[in-house]
């Protein structure tokens, strides 16, 4: 018999306080950090969805594996369980340890691209796009035309356009493209995730033009899931199976650990590339420390030996993903626009059809954050102008995204089914609120990743709520 609700598979063996707070005290606490909930201390925030992203919690097995750790500077034991967990779920031989993915990722592109090149990608995120454009390359984002439709259904909408990519190749040469690159699940597009058939294409071309393919796997087993739930011919086949035949069709990956790694810090570099990586193990060495532990102790190591193994269990995928949808039916029932359907890590609110009232050069999505952060104590985090957007320096104009989005993303093994039923109310309340919801001007901001530290201020309303005046600073 199948039972409604939502189980935690899991026991809680430890509890961390939250400190409850008045919306009194929040809006003295948005106010100083410039409306910007980066800038917010974590004390007060009452649930955090900013990230996903190391903030998750750890098994006992995993706590076991970090009084484990072996703390030599070379040639430790925990770095070679590392490896042989990399190596036998992702199928590479050379798995070089970094401190999280940003770092792996600026090796890849320091290695392999130049000024002028050009990498594509279903949707680059934003530390992948500033590692690329700061070697002077290009990033550019070939989603599937649903990809970039928030009400659109689709069961894989975090695939790639395929016949963008063979004319991107056409257009720039094979010479100018160093690497192709697959995002799994795609972030930047709601967390959606990419289909194995689409993988195979991709890798089809690559190969035709004889290009490498490499995988964002951030989000891996939670990818695999999808395949496992909604691709045909996947149903009966393990988890693991299904992570080892779409890491077959890749040349390399990059992977922040702290995602689908269960970890709070780590991620790595990967390729069966003998010469590349003898390259990239030097650049290591120089920016991150030994090949065999790479900026990371002998216990985040095993941790993570442990946890992308742990990722894979069938039970935790089950939860994960099915908590994540009762929070987006939730939101879609209250009146909410949500990319659908659900990724596995976030819900993804479109702010741009929730606030019509705010255009996207008042950033809709950020001052969304703020009314959630003000009503309940939420954090979260824009995907959108602020973040993808840029002020143009002599004209001052603003560039906007594709999308304005909000990310709800839910970190690992933290919160319970009440916490998400609380999210669901607060959210309900600011729903009935939202036309009177007010847009945001820049006050500061520090490129690349804007979004990071930049401070806003409230825009003032003539008239009415689409005639615009910005308050003075």
């Amino acid at each position: 018999m199948t039972f409604k609700t939502i189980i935690e598979p899991f026991r809680i063996k430890a509890v961390e306080p939250i400190r409850m707070t008045t919306r009194e005290q929040r809006q003295r606490l948005l106010d100083d950090a410039g409306r910007n909930p980066f800038l917010l201390r974590a004390d007060d925030v009452l649930i955090d969805l900013l990230t996903d992203s190391g903030t998750g919690a750890m098994s006992a097995e995993q706590w076991a594996g970090i009084m484990r750790g072996d703390e030599s500077y070379a040639g430790a034991n925990s770095y070679y369980r590392f490896a042989a967990a990399v190596e036998d779920i992702f199928g590479f031989h050379h798995a070089l340890p970094t401190h999280q993915g940003r770092a792996a990722e600026r090796i890849l592109f320091s290695t392999m691209c130049k000024p002028g090149d050009v990498v594509p990608n279903n949707t680059h995120f934003d530390t992948t796009r500033a590692n690329i454009e700061y070697v002077g390359a290009a990033a550019v984002d070939l989603p599937i035309p649903e990809g970039l439709s928030p009400s659109a259904s689709h069961p894989f909408k975090g695939n790639m356009d395929v016949d963008a990519l063979r004319r991107l190749i056409a257009r720039h040469g094979r010479e100018k493209i160093p690497l192709v690159m697959l995002t799994v699940t795609n972030n930047s597009g709601g967390g959606q995730p990419v289909s194995m058939a689409n993988i195979k294409a991709v890798r089809a071309v690559c190969g035709e033009a004889h290009i490498p393919l490499y995988i964002d796997a951030c989000r891996f087993a939670e990818n695999c899931w999808f395949i496992h739930e909604r691709e045909p011919g996947y149903a009966d086949a393990a988890i693991i199976d299904i992570a080892r035949e779409l890491f077959s069709y890749a040349d390399g990956c990059t992977m922040s650990a702290k995602k689908d790694g269960l970890v709070n810090i780590g991620g790595f570099l990967a390729t069966n590339d003998d010469a590349l990586a003898k390259q990239e193990a030097a650049l290591l060495i120089l920016t991150e420390g030994f090949p065999t532990y790479g900026g990371l102790a002998g216990r985040d190591l095993e941790a993570m030996a442990i946890g992308l193994r742990e990722v894979l269990e069938p039970d935790y995928l089950r939860y994960r993903i099915a908590s994540t949808a009762y929070f987006g039916r939730h939101l879609t029932d209250i009146g909410y626009p949500i990319v659908q359907p659900p990724g596995g890590h976030a819900i993804y609110v479109d702010a741009a059809a929730l606030l019509p009232h705010i255009p996207a050069r008042s950033f809709p999505g950020q001052a969304l954050l703020g009314e959630l952060y003000l009503t309940g104590g939420i954090r979260a985090v824009e995907i959108g102008s602020v973040m993808f957007g840029k002020t143009d320096e002599t004209s001052g104009e603003e560039t906007t995204a594709s999308m304005e989005l909000v990310r709800l993303a839910i970190p690992r093994r933290v919160y319970t089914q009440s916490h998400v039923d609380y999210c669901i109310e607060v959210m309900a309340d600011v729903y009935k609120r939202r036309s009177s919801i007010a847009g945001l001007r820049i006050v500061s901001q520090a490129p690349p990743l804007r979004h990071f530290t930049a401070r806003f201020a409230p825009v003032e309303y003539t008239g009415s709520l689409t005639s615009l005046r910005e308050s003075g600073s």
